[in-house]
């Protein structure tokens, strides 16, 4: 439900998360800063995570899903020979372990992980069974087989080593838990790891060069509410389809474009495409739509009235 005298806000946000606050809390207080009627991620980090969180404000909302789907990348330090619960500094230790292995068993380990391989989530995620969160059974004691999902580890390079601690550079699918993939890592060099530290650098198009801290939103939100004028952190917002960049394209016509608006589909002369971004006169983008045997349909499309800039503006909508 819309916050009473809240905001039509529309645009992502590239919001460099904190450590020790949820994904959730730091979105509802960005919500409040923009007085936004509406707002999501893509993609929550853990609280002892930190880096690149896009945040979607209003209209942003319905292409969230193709950021969730896209490749991230990671700083990660692993703590070598302590194997906990979570795969992380705040599970319990489970096992301990002395470290001895070498800088080229190292990376024939690391070359085990690259590429396309399989993965079994862990226990303490999001994923649900029979609508629960697999972490609140974990935190009963409660084990759920888990399938392995195939992921692709595109890059995972060793970026300095000293005693029992290594950073690791990991450019990974969606869907890639980096706490498994640490935890798979120690295990096959016989010693055990999991993440002490953990930092998103990338998110599909978007990159770390890019974030705004929230210290930077707290002092403009503070002028902002006082003079009632958020132009300044609207000014931070990047267009609707700021996060589909590498989508192609399609020009449509006004009639096209009227047609899409009013549910219905028209015939074009383009190959079959699964996701396709619309344009209509004057590159203005409109949503997103796919083409089967010539038939171009509608899968998101933006309200009529929510006014949008031609695409490729870097400014708020």
């Amino acid at each position: 439900m819309a916050r009473k005298n809240a905001r039509a806000v529309n645009g992502i946000l590239l919001l460099d998360k904190p450590l020790e606050v949820s994904s959730n809390g730091i979105l509802q207080r960005v919500r409040w800063l923009y007085q936004a009627q509406k707002a999501g991620h893509t993609g929550a980090l853990d609280p002892m995570a930190s880096g690149l969180l896009p945040i979607c404000f209003g209209e942003a909302t319905k292409f969230s899903q193709f950021l969730l789907d896209t490749d991230k990348t990671y700083l990660v330090t692993a703590c070598f020979g302590v194997r906990t619960s979570t795969s992380d500094a705040e599970g319990e230790v489970i096992s301990e372990r002395p470290v001895s292995f070498t800088d080229s068993e190292l990376e024939q380990a690391l070359q085990t992980l690259r590429g396309d391989i399989l993965q079994v989530p862990t226990m303490f995620s999001a994923l649900k069974y029979q609508g629960q969160p697999l972490y609140k059974y974990a935190r009963q004691g409660i084990t759920i087989e888990r399938e392995a999902r195939p992921i692709t580890i595109f890059r995972f390079e060793l970026l300095q080593r000293s005693a029992n601690h290594a950073d690791f550079m990991v450019h990974c699918s969606k869907g890639t838990y980096i706490r498994t993939l640490i935890d798979d890592l120690g295990e096959l060099l016989g010693c055990g790891g999991h993440v002490s530290k953990l930092h998103r650098t990338q998110v599909g198009p978007f990159n770390a060069a890019q974030m705004v801290k929230p210290e930077q939103l707290d002092a403009l939100a503070e002028q902002c509410h006082s003079s009632a004028d958020f132009t300044p952190l609207d000014a931070l917002l990047l267009p609707l389809d700021a996060g589909i960049v590498t989508m192609p394209a399609i020009a449509l016509s006004a009639e096209q474009q009227h047609q899409l608006q009013h549910g219905q589909n028209c015939t074009i002369a383009v190959a079959d495409i699964a996701a396709i971004k619309l344009l209509g006169p004057g590159e203005v983008f409109i949503g997103i739509g796919q083409v089967q045997q010539g038939v171009l349909s509608s899968r998101r499309l933006l309200n009529t009235s929510a006014e949008q800039q031609p695409a490729g503006a870097t400014n708020a909508l």
